[in-house]
């Protein structure tokens, strides 16, 4: 049975009742937990076993739950009051076999073929059951203010003639893989694709580009939104850790979809990026 709908409060806007975080890995998590904090809004964390950090789930109330189990997932959203929901973090997509679906996921992946469904039409098609289980689904964005990263250069280094070049060819290849639901990033050096992003991530795209650089002037890191992207399960994201193995890797800087990628800690991916010499800059 679905949840009761929010009251309204005297003004007519509805009350936000305890928020929900469905926690993978990454940054994001912590970030959507800090941001609770601050604001003072009450949550509850489902971690996912295998996903999650510890450290970030330790000092908040939460669960651990694993990836196929959707039944107890459910019934634990239910039973801590949780009527908005936000997907946040990376989770790494298991086979069948490791997911192990209990009766809930096991009806939900017959119905809507998880062999035939590419990473963000699997997110979306989970987003659209949340909804029709009575959960309103929120974006990352809409919680984090000023969260998206902007159009033009962040810090002080800015692209040269030949990064423009590789950031244009990172762009055409970025949106190409994104259109085939495949991955959302590139690294380009000289004119060369080093690498694509496919199912192991950004992080490990930069470790595996570390080992492929050619000599002479570093690669760009090219990031964009998939075309028609579930922007509330898998919003593409920038943090200081990208910062750093871009940096480690010999790269020269990071050019990202303005208004479509999230920024983590904005103020200490500038300082980072002005430290290693790189430049980070937000392209339409």
């Amino acid at each position: 049975m679905a949840p009761d709908a929010a009251p309204a409060q005297e003004d007519g806007r509805v009350a936000r009742g305890r928020l929900g975080l469905i926690a993978g890995n990454g940054g994001l998590p912590a970030r959507i937990i800090e941001h609770c904090r601050q604001s003072g809004r009450e949550m509850f964390v489902l971690a996912l076993e295998g996903e999650a950090e510890r450290a970030t789930v330790e000092n908040v109330p939460h669960a651990w739950c694993r990836l196929g189990g959707a039944a107890s997932a459910l019934d634990l959203l239910r039973e801590n009051g949780v009527d908005e929901l936000v997907l946040a973090g990376g989770v790494r997509r298991p086979t069948l076999t490791s997911l192990r679906p209990d009766w809930r996921a096991a009806k939900f992946l017959a119905r809507v073929g998880y062999r035939a469904l590419g990473d963000d039409g699997l997110l979306s098609a989970v987003v659209r059951e949340l909804e029709r289980e009575g959960f309103r689904v929120v974006g990352a964005d809409q919680l984090l203010d000023e969260a998206a990263l902007p159009e033009g250069v962040l810090g002080r280094i800015h692209p040269d003639g030949d990064a423009e070049a590789d950031i244009a060819i990172g762009l055409r290849i970025a949106r190409a893989i994104g259109a085939l639901d495949i991955g959302q990033a590139a690294v380009v050096q000289q004119g060369l694709v080093l690498g694509v992003e496919a199912i192991e991530g950004t992080d490990a795209l930069l470790r595996r580009c570390r080992e492929l650089r050619r000599e002479g002037p570093g690669g760009v890191l090219v990031k964009t939104e998939k075309p028609g992207q579930e922007r509330r399960a898998d919003r593409p994201t920038i943090g200081p850790r990208t910062v750093a193995l871009a940096a480690e890797g010999g790269l020269r800087g990071i050019a990202a979809e303005a208004g479509a990628i999230l920024l983590l800690d904005r103020a200490e991916i500038i300082r980072l990026a002005d430290a290693s010499g790189l430049f980070v800059v937000g392209v339409r």
